[in-house]
């Protein structure tokens, strides 16, 4: 897919840019972000050149990660990186994604997180068609499940033995978010469960 731009009234996201290499390097020197999400620790300066210029280049160009910097718009600086990952996943029967993402430290406790996600979920249901996002986490990422829960995903329970993190199997919370959930329709018909 070409690389899209979005906007809301404070964010800018974009896919990332050489130019902004240091500033996902700095981000990523947090412990909290590679203690929750997948990158490395400790996190190089070869790390995020590799991140910025070849996985989420790579990954818009063969459909398999559609990555965001995420960007204050009055000021340019970084809040994080989010993305819709497992695209393969798309294609029909499924058309699901997942949501992912981490915020700069200094950034966090703002609602930045949520606006950007609330625009990336509206762009995959309306652009790519997507039926279903699924967003999960370490149990006990705290800061996480809020932002999910904020932008509208359903807690639907913890999956044992998910996450491999430094070595160590760990349980993930998981939820989701169905179009149907922010009164939008889907081409194909849902049939929840009674309850």
């Amino acid at each position: 897919m070409e690389p899209i731009t979005l906007t809301t009234d404070r964010l800018l996201l974009r896919p990332l840019a050489s130019g902004d290499v240091d500033a996902v390097l700095a981000a990523c020197q947090d412990p909290e972000i590679p203690r929750w999400t997948s990158v490395p620790s400790p996190y190089t300066r070869e790390h995020a050149v590799g991140f910025v210029e070849q996985i989420s280049a790579d990954g818009w160009r063969d459909d398999s990660l559609y990555n965001f910097g995420v960007f204050t718009r009055d000021t340019g600086a970084l809040v994080g990186s989010m993305g819709l990952v497992r695209l393969g996943q798309l294609a029909a029967p499924t058309h699901q994604a997942e949501l992912g993402y981490w915020t700069a430290k200094e950034q966090r406790g703002r609602g930045y997180t949520v606006e950007a996600a609330r625009a990336v979920c509206a762009w995959a249901f309306d652009a790519l068609g997507v039926e279903r996002i699924e967003w999960y986490a370490e149990a006990g990422n705290e800061g996480s499940r809020a932002v999910a829960r904020r932008t509208g995903f359903v807690m639907e329970g913890t999956m044992r033995s998910k996450i491999v993190q430094q070595g160590t199997r760990r349980d993930a919370w998981y939820g989701s978010l169905l179009p149907s959930d922010w009164d939008r329709a889907t081409a194909t018909p849902y049939l929840p469960h009674p309850a």
